[in-house]
């Protein structure tokens, strides 16, 4: 008997987190879903030539595409009378936040009835880890060897900016949380859009037995903030811990080469971006 909605054995990096994000997204979402994946860390959960590891209805889009694909699945499956199927798109940062911008917003002003879950692992991490929109500022990657001297983009907030019903922040690291996310997700009536904070061993520099714990510490040095906006209504869902930013940079080599500077201006970032999202609670 099939556990699950993917196979055991597949060859992701070791501590991968978006593996994680997926299996509690599939979970929760069952067996009447319909995804859609595009190039990509989670290319490997669509598959190639013709062999999948998903027990789901999959379909690999271009980078670019993947809102745009999901939208004329939800059209096609409304025509067919099969309006209880889910529609996931299911991509990373670099084919959210940059190249598949444009389909995302696009969908989200259509408010096309579909779920997309970004996991993001914070650069384009399966082609080399280069930077993307969601790399944050001092981070090392293969194009940003100094460290990223430009912020991420606030993806979460992009988002509500659209006014869909249903936006959310998740992380790997608590997963009821996610998977709650999801189920509300599914009953939102037009878009809704979920950004999973999904830590990679292999571009951060740690080591793979540490992924909870990065993605842990994360949201409790509130580097990562969890809240939801339902219907343009704010609520902060687990409280930011106290700890400083130190705490969440010195687990990752990615940070390693940070001056005292750079560590203080990430710290009054963090505390800025806690103070926002607290304001926009009513």
């Amino acid at each position: 008997m099939m556990k699950g909605y993917l196979s055991s054995g597949m060859t992701t990096c070791a501590g991968c987190a978006m593996e994680l994000v997926a299996r509690t997204v599939f979970e929760t979402l069952g067996q009447n879903t319909v995804v859609v994946i595009p190039p990509g860390c989670a290319a490997i959960l669509a598959g190639y030539s013709g062999e999948t590891p998903l027990h789901l209805p999959v379909v690999m889009s271009n980078l670019e595409a993947t809102a745009a694909f999901a939208s004329g699945i939800r059209a096609g499956l409304d025509i067919l009378g099969k309006e209880n199927v889910q529609v996931l798109g299911f991509a990373g940062d670099g084919g959210t936040a940059d190249i598949g911008l444009q389909s995302l917003s696009g969908a989200a002003e259509r408010n096309e009835r579909i779920i997309y879950v970004c996991y993001d692992n914070e650069a384009y991490m399966n082609t080399g880890i280069q930077s993307s929109g969601s790399t944050p500022t001092g981070a090392w990657t293969t194009t940003t060897p100094a460290g990223k001297t430009t912020p991420r983009k606030d993806l979460a907030q992009i988002m509500a900016a659209h006014r869909i019903p249903y936006v959310a922040t998740a992380s790997v690291a608590y997963p009821e949380d996610l998977s709650r996310k999801v189920k509300k997700a599914s009953q939102a009536q037009g878009t809704a859009f979920i950004h999973v904070h999904s830590p990679c061993p292999t571009g951060w520099r740690f080591p793979p037995s540490k992924t909870i714990e990065v993605a842990r510490m994360a949201v409790r040095t509130g580097m990562w903030l969890l809240y939801e906006v339902e219907n343009g209504k704010t609520t902060i869902n687990i409280k930011p811990g106290d700890l400083p930013v130190q705490r969440y940079l010195e687990l990752q080599g990615r940070f390693k080469n940070l001056s005292d500077a750079e560590v203080k201006a990430l710290q009054a970032e963090a505390d800025a971006r806690r103070a926002f999202v607290r304001s926009l609670q009513t």
